[in-house]
């Protein structure tokens, strides 16, 4: 096994029956690696692969081909030897019990890892307080709002101090708030406990604001891995607003024409010129066209690239490329 890397995942490939005659491959000779205390998301549309994947990571399911190591142990193999080094959140609330409490919870699930809870009192304190779940820690688990839910799902799969979590879709159907108290807590748990953190999504954002690497998957095949900014910079197109009292000349807006990346339109008694180019120097030469005809430039504003818009041209470009339709 590769120095610090803790989960290897090397040509796994799922097919399921949907129908007689009919077969739809939910994942396509899929490789990839994590490393320790790293935040590495698995990035897609819904229905490209990825609840199959982490399932297979988990040994729910077993794919038709390919191998999965976790610490360097074959998953199916010796299936329980390698689940020791994981705990999975999956996607809905199908994580906790909704008749314990808070910290009922957490001794339940730390003692189907095979840990005592009282012997890990201190670590059950620990997550609670974490999670800032103190004043709840009595509170059945059904009485909790959805975001204490979710923080108390990754608890529980925390306490037993596994060295992989499995995140699937962390972040969904939390309100924005709760949606960013998770991914605060996920970066702290990953800087201060060192833990591998594996996360599903198809929150751009998400993605964007935690993760260190990333791999997009359509249609069960991926279709790109990188770090997230060197995916960025793949799209590092820049997009700025001038805005300028009153109207252009007649000479500034011809010049303007003849440069395919520029519009100036004209709103209310100002005029608005936007350009969206990786080419830079195309900001200079506004700057000289209007310092020409000694136009005021009351502001000038940069949108920065978004993720999303990353992601939807990768997904594009990956649809042009002819991959097969899947499922799940």
């Amino acid at each position: 096994m590769e120095q610090n890397i803790l989960l290897k995942v090397s040509n796994i490939s799922k097919t399921y029956k949907i129908r007689k005659g009919e077969w739809v491959k939910a994942v396509d000779d899929i490789s990839f690696s994590v490393k320790k205390g790293e935040i590495f998301g698995l990035l897609g549309p819904n229905g490209a692969g990825k609840t199959t994947t982490v399932k297979m990571i988990c040994a729910l399911i077993r794919g038709d081909s390919g191998e999965i190591l976790v610490n360097g142990i074959n998953n199916v193999k010796k299936r329980t030897k390698a689940l020791r080094s994981i705990s999975a959140v999956l996607e809905g609330n199908r994580n906790i019990y909704w008749r314990l409490t808070v910290r009922e919870n957490l001794e339940f699930f730390a003692a189907l890892k095979g840990k005592n809870p009282q012997k890990i009192k201190d670590k059950i304190d620990y997550y609670i307080d974490f999670f800032n779940l103190r004043e709840k820690e009595k509170v059945t688990a059904s009485n909790l709002s959805r975001g204490m839910q979710q923080k108390l799902a990754i608890a529980t799969a925390l306490v037993s101090g596994t060295e992989i979590i499995l995140l699937d879709e962390p972040t969904l159907g939390l309100d924005v708030k709760a949606s960013y108290e998770i991914r605060d807590l996920l970066k702290r748990i990953a800087k201060e406990n060192g833990t591998t953190i594996i996360i599903t999504t198809h929150d751009m954002s998400v993605v964007q604001e935690i993760c260190e690497r990333v791999i997009i998957i359509n249609n069960g095949a991926i279709i790109a891995e990188d770090r997230v900014e060197n995916l960025m910079k793949l799209f590092d197109t820049k997009s700025y607003r001038f805005v300028v009292e009153g109207k252009l000349t007649s000479q500034q807006e011809e010049l303007f024409e003849k440069i395919d990346q520029v519009v100036a339109v004209e709103k209310n008694s100002k005029t608005e010129i936007t350009f969206n180019s990786a080419d830079t120097s195309l900001f200079y030469q506004i700057i000289e066209v209007l310092k020409a005809e000694n136009s005021i430039i009351e502001s000038i504003s940069q949108k920065e690239v978004n993720f999303e818009k990353v992601f939807m041209e990768i997904i594009e470009e990956g649809d042009k490329n002819g991959k097969n339709s899947a499922v799940v």
